[in-house]
């Protein structure tokens, strides 16, 4: 195996699984989408980062050189990513909490922070439905709530 730097990547001769940042990157993809399986990496910034280390896109993961690798793993290096990101926009949200801004509340009480609809929609931030107010006829007289249980 080969390693560079501290930064976590490894070469495996007999698997050819790469893994930048702790994440296993697919051989047999192009590098291109490979890529975008590191979290904080999408389709927009991986043109620059491609086009920075001088790769063709149209590349395998498997086909990549070590040189090819190590001048990838330079320029992802200096990107937050992982992590590192995920801390940053966790500490984000806590500071909004903090300060009792609107978005904070929002995400304190599980609600769309972004000025979405709730009262129809919303809900795989809400959760499951829970009917609030009806009560069926049966359990209303099982309670002694109506008029007609009291004779």
């Amino acid at each position: 195996m080969n390693y560079y730097s501290n930064f976590d990547i490894r070469i495996s001769n007999f698997l050819n699984i790469m893994r930048f940042a702790g994440v296993n990157i697919p051989d047999n993809k192009r590098i291109d989408i490979a890529l975008t399986y590191i979290y904080g990496i999408g389709r927009s910034n991986v043109k620059p980062i491609i086009e920075q280390a001088q790769i063709n896109s149209a590349k395998r993961t498997k086909d990549l050189t070590e040189e090819e690798t190590g001048r990838l793993l330079k320029i992802v290096e200096k990107l937050k990513i992982e992590g590192e990101l995920k801390a940053e926009i966790k500490g984000n949200i806590d500071e909004l909490r903090q300060i009792s801004a609107y978005r904070g509340m929002r995400h304190a009480r599980s609600l769309p922070v972004r000025g979405q609809r709730t009262r129809s929609n919303a809900r795989t931030k809400r959760g499951k439905r829970v009917t609030i107010g009806a009560i069926r006829k049966e359990v209303a007289e099982k309670m002694g709530l109506t008029g007609t249980a009291a004779k």
